[in-house]
């Protein structure tokens, strides 16, 4: 298959069952500590919202989210499944009165139909959701690394977790995660695409962190899409380790400081949408009633592939893949749930 990468000689060392008991001891491993690390309180979340609210996460623009009607008697309200929490979080802390310094995190399950199904990508995503409350003061870079630093030393933890409680496990991370701007990634390699380039940072350096995600490069190019309205371009990245059983980055969280409203108003100009700015979400924003506010994804499946070294995120999750995917899959020893 086309979007399909088979690792050469590929065996998982843990059958499903073993699996499956290994990725809940991943998961309750990560979520408490990620919990304490960065002050968060756990919450319940909407799996859908209004539409035409501006609530849910546009993410590159052009996804089209699963949507529904309620009967008549709830006045045919029109639903939408979320794609991720990024714009509900900030609504619920003030909701909640959060504090600064504190926040508010949540299990986020999504499905986004527009996915193309490959070893990394399911219609079915399930991630931590976080939001914290931050001060006008913290808006910079050298905030949004501290954070960053904060969340490595998490996948640390676990990492060295792993190494304690099954036998033949080998640490996987480096010391420390690198920081790299997309527009610096370009100068490195200027002749190679976004993803090559962040395959050869990644394989370089093992984890990086690349940062100034969604404007646009000095080639003329983006390095990737992001709505306008809830990362600032300038303040955001993705957290990246390198995988090598498929010898390929693998993204584990997109994240950022939210935008304020002056970079709100400049974003939504330069991505021509500032039709949203009679949305809810987006008038709460521009009167100044959301707290300022750091946050992101941190998918659940992803880390569960990359700790157990999986070929497939279709090994720790259950989903849907073509059946030839599911064929191919099983010829080659990688076990599908």
């Amino acid at each position: 298959m086309k979007n399909l990468i088979i690792p050469k000689g590929y065996a998982s060392e843990l059958n499903i069952i073993q699996t499956q008991k290994a990725i809940k001891e991943i998961k309750d491993f990560f979520e408490t500590n990620l919990a304490n690390e960065l002050n968060l309180t756990r919450v319940s979340a909407p799996l859908f919202v209004k539409k035409n609210t501006g609530i849910n996460d546009n993410l590159n623009g052009v996804e089209t989210p699963v949507s529904f009607k309620l009967n008549e008697s709830e006045g045919l309200e029109e639903l939408e499944i979320v794609h991720s929490l990024a714009k509900w979080k900030r609504i619920a802390l003030k909701k909640y009165n959060i504090p600064v310094g504190e926040g508010i995190y949540a299990d986020m399950n999504a499905i986004r139909p527009c996915e193309t199904l490959d070893n990394i990508h399911s219609i079915y995503v399930d991630q931590w959701d976080f939001e914290r409350v931050i001060e006008k003061k913290d808006r910079n870079e050298e905030f949004l690394k501290n954070i960053v630093n904060k969340i490595f030393n998490v996948f640390k933890r676990t990492d060295e977790f792993l190494s304690r409680r099954f036998l033949g496990y080998k640490k996987i991370l480096p010391e420390k995660i690198f920081f790299i701007t997309t527009d610096e990634l370009l100068e490195m390699y200027p002749n190679d695409d976004a993803k090559t380039r962040e395959n050869k940072i990644a394989k370089e350096k093992r984890a990086v962190f690349i940062m100034k995600i969604g404007g646009i490069l000095k080639n003329g190019k983006k390095h990737d899409g992001r709505s306008p309205d809830y990362d600032d371009w300038q303040l955001n990245g993705d957290i990246i380790f390198y995988n090598p059983v498929l010898d390929s980055a693998l993204e584990l969280s997109s994240m950022g400081i939210r935008v304020d409203k002056q970079s709100l108003l400049k974003q939504l100009s330069l991505s021509n949408n500032e039709d949203r700015k009679e949305l809810l979400y987006h008038k709460m924003l521009l009167n100044d009633e959301l707290p300022l506010t750091i946050g992101g994804g941190i998918g659940q499946s992803r880390i569960c592939m990359f700790f157990l070294q999986k070929a497939h995120i279709g090994e720790v999750q259950s989903s849907f893949w073509p059946l030839e995917m599911v064929k191919v899959c099983k010829e080659n020893k990688i076990n599908l749930l």
